[in-house]
């Protein structure tokens, strides 16, 4: 019976020291696999994976649509400055005036999502 504990000790041992120490013949002899180099005229899909007319297009309506929304929020905070300057807010809390400011915040934020990209 402690014979066979020994073996299956050693066993075990044998086997972590081998796992924890890997394949010695990989490490010397490393697999490299050399990259393929397009052929003349043809581009590869890795390095250019959309056309730069593309990219460009999708810069410019990236830019369109930020500056509607900037432009947007000029407007809301103008609607909202004139809507404070015509109500007195010391006596009544316009439930309008809330949802305007509700919009600005959720549309400034939209924007700051964006610009970070």
């Amino acid at each position: 019976m402690k014979s066979r504990r020994t073996f299956l000790a050693g066993l075990g041992l044998a086997g972590v020291s081998s796992a924890l120490a890997g394949n010695p013949m990989r490490a010397q002899n490393p697999v490299v696999i050399p990259p393929q180099k397009p052929r003349p005229g043809e581009e590869s899909e890795a390095e250019n994976p959309t056309p730069p007319n593309a990219e460009k297009r999708i810069l410019e309506d990236n830019d369109k649509n930020l500056k509607k929304k900037v432009e947007q929020l000029y407007q809301l905070a103008t609607e909202l400055k004139a809507e404070v300057d015509k109500t007195d807010s010391s006596k009544v809390l316009s439930l309008n005036l809330m949802k305007k400011a509700d919009e600005i915040e959720k549309l400034a934020r939209d924007i700051k999502n964006r610009s970070k990209g």
